[in-house]
């Protein structure tokens, strides 16, 4: 018995049924893909807390993309028992950002379409996508609002805070309020004219507030 009747026919014929250079050649340029995308993600992300692990897994989606899509094109059995094998995958990872799933599918469609052997698509694609996300990601379309939690000892000095408010912002709309013996505490949404927050301060030291407090605020978090 030989070495080449151990195995099946079939399975040595596989073996060479893509060539080095190929591989090497589609690695690499998924690699640089992947790369690509990661330097995007990192110049866009606009979350509380930026995750390089993240950036670490669009390199390797787009890599693992790639090398499976290079070993489905080369066997037709092969892609039926990957079909049947993804088809039972289950992610359990929350995604909190509405554009990281976004990035996801960019780094998994890189990889299929540059396995598929449609490089030009693949590059030009991915940087027309780029430079799309960084026109748009972080582009300012209205006044970021802002939070303000105030607490003061009752009804008239309420009255007077939310006054100088309104002076000194475009928008102040009563958001919560909950009332205490002695003390009222009020959150408010507010527009800022301009990149002052000097009005706080002045807010703070009125007669009968307890405290101010201007928290930043985008709809996700506060911070």
């Amino acid at each position: 018995m030989t070495f080449s009747d151990i195995f099946k026919t079939s399975f040595l014929e596989n073996v060479t049924s893509i060539s080095i250079l190929d591989m090497v050649i589609a690695m690499a340029l998924s690699f640089a893909l992947g790369l690509f995308i990661f330097y995007v993600y990192k110049k866009t992300y606009a979350g509380v807390m930026y995750s390089s692990n993240f950036g670490v897994t669009l390199v390797a989606l787009t890599m693992i993309a790639t090398f499976v899509i290079l070993a489905v094109t080369s066997n037709v059995v092969l892609s039926l028992g990957m079909v049947g094998a993804l088809s039972i995958v289950r992610f359990r990872t929350a995604i909190k950002e509405p554009l990281d799933i976004a990035f996801l599918f960019w780094a998994i469609a890189a990889g299929i379409v540059l396995a598929a052997g449609m490089i030009p698509l693949a590059v030009f694609g991915s940087i027309l996508i780029g430079i799309i996300i960084l026109l748009f990601a972080n582009r300012k379309t209205s006044v970021n609002p802002y939070i303000v939690v105030l607490r003061c000892d009752g009804a008239a000095t309420e009255k007077e805070a939310m006054e100088y408010l309104k002076q000194q912002t475009t928008k102040a709309v009563v958001k919560s309020k909950t009332a205490k013996k002695g003390e009222l505490e009020l959150n408010l949404e507010i527009r800022l004219k301009e990149d002052n927050t000097d009005f706080i301060n002045e807010l703070s030291a009125m007669n009968g507030v307890e405290s101010a407090v201007l928290v930043s605020y985008n709809g996700d978090y506060m911070g």
